[in-house]
């Protein structure tokens, strides 16, 4: 079966696209095949690729792609977490939508609809620049109707307490198509924006300490993906440093979702991310991220500071994707159903 990898700029992995119309309905069976797939990109020398983009044309006339995110979880035995989604991965699934035909050209202006199946988000990816292989987009994410602020606070309120083994930290749960757990990196003795950014393993274990008990309490997997967490830092007015932890080790940046997650945060009054967002906290300006690979903006509409007032969209822009090229998986023919459909557009 041929596939398609594509990597968006400050992702933890490429992305393995494939036709979800090519592969088993059936959840038992797909996680046959994917796991069939993950062993043969293994043995190919492509291991590192860990997040996976099932797409197909979309029947809903308000979008122009289905997507559905697999992440590949570093488990013994392996594992596949199908619960969130990827905003990284939805960026390198449209750049393969383009080259197959099923969108239009990417070329500047034009946008890109995309309906997220394992969370209902809305995503619009639109071009700034197309160049060869080298795509860039804005990232919109879309709440239509808008939605309280209140009602994406994962704790109920801007701050709960967490018992861990060190003590109660302060933490602010937000789910923006992910569950995200915010804390202050002081809650861990790190008061440095240097520090924070650098190597520092005793800072991942306690992060990873936060991501178990706030699994468990939410009900996730031990082993999860979910939720994601970062820790925060001020500086400068306007400006956040953050830490973000993958799976299995830390972000080389901040996920997509997690820059919306956190640009929603700074603007519902009371969260960490608020209290630490300087000038950003307004409703009306943008939040920049500074991570150890980049530095984000995130913009979020909302139509005031309180619970109750509502989110209409995040974006975050000048986000880069490469196509990387095809791949025959051979391993994924015994589960191909139907005609085959994923080949390259020739224009």
């Amino acid at each position: 079966m041929l596939a398609h990898v594509a990597y968006a700029a400050g992702a933890p992995s490429p992305t393995l696209v494939l036709s979800s119309d090519s592969l088993p309905e059936s959840e038992t069976e797909l996680r046959y095949a994917l796991r069939d797939a993950r062993e043969w990109l293994t043995e190919q020398g492509f291991d590192s690729i860990t997040k996976i983009a099932l797409i197909a044309m979309s029947e809903h006339p308000l979008f122009d792609l289905d997507y559905q995110f697999v992440q590949v979880l570093p488990n013994d035995p392996m594992e596949f977490d199908l619960r969130g989604s990827c905003g990284h991965s939805v960026l390198a699934s449209t750049v393969v939508a383009s080259r197959l035909g099923w969108i239009d050209r990417l070329a500047p202006g034009i946008r890109a609809r995309v309906r997220v199946l394992n969370n209902g988000d809305q995503m619009v990816c639109e071009v700034d620049e197309s160049v060869r292989d080298r795509v860039t987009f804005t990232a919109h994410f879309l709440h239509h109707p808008e939605i309280r602020l209140g009602s994406l606070l994962s704790g109920g309120e801007p701050v709960t307490g967490l018992s861990l083994p060190l003590g109660i930290a302060r933490i602010s749960e937000i789910s923006v198509g992910n569950p995200y757990v915010f804390v202050s990196a002081e809650e861990f003795g790190v008061n440095d924006v240097s520090e924070l950014l650098g190597e520092n393993p005793d800072l991942y274990e306690k992060m990873n300490d936060v991501r178990r008990e706030v699994a468990l309490k939410r009900g996730f997997p031990e082993n999860g993906a979910f939720p994601k967490v970062a820790a925060l830092l001020p500086d400068g007015d306007g400006t956040v440093a953050v830490r973000a932890i993958s799976v299995p080790s830390w972000h080389p940046t901040i996920a997509l979702t997690g820059a919306v997650c956190l640009g929603v945060a700074s603007k519902i009054e009371g969260t960490i991310p608020n209290q630490l967002a300087g000038r950003a906290a307004h409703p009306e300006e943008p939040l920049l991220i500074r991570t150890p690979g980049n530095t984000v903006t995130t913009t979020a509409a909302v139509s005031g500071n309180r619970i109750t007032s509502t989110l209409s969209w995040a974006s975050v822009p000048h986000k880069e994707v490469v196509f990387r090229g095809a791949l025959d998986i051979k391993a994924l023919q015994p589960h191909v159903r139907g005609k085959e459909s994923l080949w390259l557009s020739p224009t």
